[in-house]
């Protein structure tokens, strides 16, 4: 099926209690060279997917987003951010309709496809002394996996209905990785590519004033008059979450084990 086809999604959920929805055309290049194609997968499919949900009865909905939603620089992170905003208010859409929504955001995860590791390894691998870097200061988030599946399932345990769900996880150099992979390379430096940050950010300071701390994950509350903001640590003034200010870092040993596993 395909989530551009509200017909086909009505069948799939059918008899469904827990969606996931994680179907995007995610890839920063792709997304600049085609925006109507990426506003049909990450926009109106988010839509069809919020609809169906609601008639089919389904309980509970997780989406997955991105840091690129925050302060979004490229049509991908807009895309993901309007469909963050369908998805949180979508619980309101909903109506009298017990169908609740949620999101979980997080950054790059290890080895996904896109990933830039097959392809460093791939230098590697041929003999390359040369590891392309676009900036030598760039920064990013890095997930497993398996943190990112555990996040979804919290998202489904701790959800009432219209939070983003933010996890506490590292941050690396690009020029780190390319070392964890290819000991001793020389980095070249090739320029930042369209719709490219340097750094990324998960939790911006204007939605940091309705987050909360939660131990080993931020909220991002909704502002419904009904939900329940009482749970949790207020963040400071001036609070954001980006990945060069982050205070956990994966250096080039703790990257190589990370690889490793």
């Amino acid at each position: 099926g395909n989530v551009r086809d509200r017909d086909r999604l009505m069948r799939a959920l059918t008899d469904v209690n827990y969606v996931i929805h994680a179907a995007a055309m995610k890839q920063i290049p792709a997304a600049e060279y085609n925006p109507f194609e990426a506003v049909k997968t990450n926009i109106m499919g988010a839509q069809n997917i919020i609809d169906a949900a609601i008639d089919c009865g389904v309980e509970k909905v997780v989406a997955l987003s991105t840091d690129k939603a925050s302060s979004p620089v490229n049509l991908y992170g807009a895309t993901k951010l309007v469909s963050d905003k369908l998805f949180v208010h979508g619980n309101a859409y909903a109506g009298d309709h017990n169908t609740r929504f949620s999101v979980v955001r997080y950054g790059n995860v290890v080895g996904s496809r896109g990933s830039v590791i097959p392809f460093f390894r791939q230098l590697a691998e041929s003999g390359s002394t040369v590891m392309p870097v676009t900036d030598e200061r760039m920064t990013r988030f890095w997930i497993t996996l398996e943190q990112a599946v555990d996040l979804v399932i919290t998202a489904f345990r701790e959800m009432t209905g219209g939070e983003i769900f933010v996890p506490k996880i590292p941050s690396m150099k690009v020029t780190d990785l390319a070392l964890a992979i290819n000991p001793g390379c020389e980095i070249n430096v090739i320029g930042i590519r369209p719709g490219e940050k340097l750094h990324e950010e998960m939790i911006s300071e204007t939605d940091a004033r309705r987050t909360v701390d939660m131990g080993q994950h931020y909220v991002i509350q909704p502002e419904f008059e009904w939900f329940d903001s009482s749970h949790g640590t207020a963040l400071p003034d001036g609070f954001s979450y980006s990945s060069e200010i982050n205070d956990d870092w994966l250096d080039v040993p703790r990257l190589q084990a990370m690889l490793d596993d």
